[in-house]
């Protein structure tokens, strides 16, 4: 992985022809119908994305059409996957690639990457990252999918009624960021470090500052993320 690209990732998601199979639903025949991908850069989102639909040269299964709403019709005139692989590559190589069920999306890549003579893989060119897994992690026995996450982080997704691979992908960029957002120390200092008198600066100044208190609804929305930080592991500020 090219180290200067290591604080870049890449939130992707995928539609197929065919639903979820066990060991792939790739596996069965179907094809990448929609990719959408989002780029952010040392945690935050820089505005890139891509987006394709893709002629998958198959017909979509009905099941998949319910869950998805992109119909044969839709994509009858779109690029084939060999027409921007290419594109595609040149915008997720040498990212950290994050998924929700990522072997799931990384097994259709991988797949169309075979189909048009490509020798390497997803994991060749990217570090992946399976925000499900990430999810049975933190919170085991419940209900992990994209919607369930939405619900538990306070993000809106009321616009989400059919699933869309850029959609999901950029509703995905703030699921990962709520996940992965705890704090592991306050680094105030560095550990073993002491303070130096030489290091206080005091300042002086003629105004009075006026001090604002939380409201009783600001301190409770404060509680409800302080108690998100302890479901992913240590609040440091429970801490102190």
């Amino acid at each position: 992985m090219n180290e200067a690209n290591i604080n870049r990732q890449i939130i992707l998601d995928t539609e197929t022809t065919g639903m979820n199979q066990a060991g792939g639903a790739h596996y069965l025949g179907h094809r990448i119908i929609e990719i959408g991908g989002v780029e952010m850069v040392n945690r935050k989102l820089t505005g890139r994305t891509f987006h394709v639909y893709l002629n998958p040269e198959q017909e979509i299964d009905a099941e998949a059409i319910a869950v998805h709403g992109i119909t044969n019709e839709r994509v009858a005139h779109e690029p084939l996957f060999a027409d921007i692989y290419q594109d595609f590559l040149s915008f997720v190589e040498g990212a950290e690639l994050i998924a929700h069920n990522a072997p799931f999306d990384v097994g259709f890549l991988d797949h169309e990457l075979s189909q048009v003579g490509y020798d390497k893989s997803i994991e060749d060119l990217c570090q992946v990252t399976d925000s499900l897994k990430l999810a049975k992690k933190a919170f085991p026995g419940q209900k992990n999918n994209l919607d369930a996450l939405c619900k538990r982080y306070g993000i809106d997704n009321s616009h989400r009624t059919l699933h869309g691979a850029l959609l999901d992908a950029e509703i995905l960029s703030d699921v990962y960021l709520m996940m992965t957002g705890g704090q592991t120390e306050l680094k105030w200092l560095s550990k073993g470090e002491n303070i130096q008198e030489s290091d206080i600066r005091f300042v002086t100044s003629k105004h009075s500052f006026k001090v604002i208190q939380a409201t009783a609804d600001e301190l409770e929305e404060h509680e409800k993320y302080l108690e998100r930080l302890t479901q992913k592991g240590t609040c440091v500020w429970r801490n102190i």
